[in-house]
């Protein structure tokens, strides 16, 4: 674990040659959303090639790119695509732009996804709010060696996604008449997609929506402390509960569908949140 830490040190110090940005909020646009990037006033941009040693994001309509400016008076940093388990990274690699948007200053994460619906009462092109997940189904990025500098060797997941976090979307979402769900977001390895078996079991722990990526992020921000909430677009529902069969190409055109009313509730909640940050300051 020495080794992934001295990893992370060395990618922090070469993003700190290219910029001395300090983000208040870290932001990660998953597939199909990276147009929210359209809204954040832009004063430097970082490819991933660029930091020596940083993985980089191979899926298609994953730019690939750091992203640091600000929306409203609240400073960020966004991750235009993500990297994933099923690349063939470890998942130290996996985690490491986390942990490095919370070493460069970012206090809170906004986790972002496009997923299968377990959910029958869910449709193409809905946003669920996460509440909870499971992530029992990857390798957890904590395994190992504690890395003492990032946070403590048993960190407490009780309350994953922070709640007032979750009420500021609600609040937004009910301003600006943008129907959201609430649920539990389930991580599988991929890159297949689900059984129908595997989504019928899904439904039985209790997920309403399933993907491929988020939950070890966000098990990786809460050891550092981050406060964190998840917002899931769904793309299509998860194999067996229609006739239908899955594709990138589905999940890509239903995010597009989204991409709107996602873009608004992921802009005034940052302009919120930068808000009530400011109250709890004065």
């Amino acid at each position: 674990m020495e080794r992934v830490y001295d990893k992370l040190k060395k990618c922090y110090e070469d993003v700190r040659k290219k910029t001395d940005f300090q983000p208040d909020a870290a932001i990660v646009l998953g597939s199909g959303l990276g147009g929210f990037a359209e809204k954040i006033d832009v004063c430097t941009s970082i490819d991933y090639h660029e930091i020596e040693g940083f993985p980089v994001s191979t899926v298609q309509g994953h730019k690939g790119r750091f992203l640091f400016g600000t929306v409203g008076n609240v400073k960020v940093v966004a991750m235009q695509g993500r990297v994933h388990y099923y690349e063939g990274y470890p998942m130290s690699d996996v985690v490491l732009p986390i942990r490095l948007m919370g070493m460069l200053g970012a206090k809170s994460l906004i986790l972002t996804n496009a997923a299968g619906g377990v959910n029958e009462t869910f449709h193409p092109g809905d946003l669920m709010l996460i509440e909870d997940q499971i992530s029992s189904f990857v390798p957890s990025p904590l395994v190992g060696q504690n890395i003492e500098e990032l946070g403590v060797r048993f960190p407490d997941m009780s309350a994953i996604y922070d709640r007032n976090l979750i009420r500021t979307l609600e609040g937004v979402a009910k301003e600006f008449a943008i129907p959201v769900k609430k649920g539990v977001y389930i991580q599988f390895t991929g890159p297949a997609y689900e059984s129908p078996a595997e989504v019928r079991m899904s439904r039985i722990f209790g997920a309403d929506a399933v993907g491929m990526s988020t939950a070890c992020e966000a098990v990786a921000a809460r050891h550092m402390g981050m406060k964190v909430c998840g917002i899931s677009c769904i793309s299509n529902m998860a194999s067996g509960v229609t006739k239908e069969p899955l594709s990138h190409e589905e999940v890509q055109k239903a995010a597009d569908k989204a991409a709107p009313q996602f873009t608004t509730l992921l802009t005034q909640a940052i302009l919120r949140m930068g808000k009530e940050s400011l109250e709890e300051e004065s």
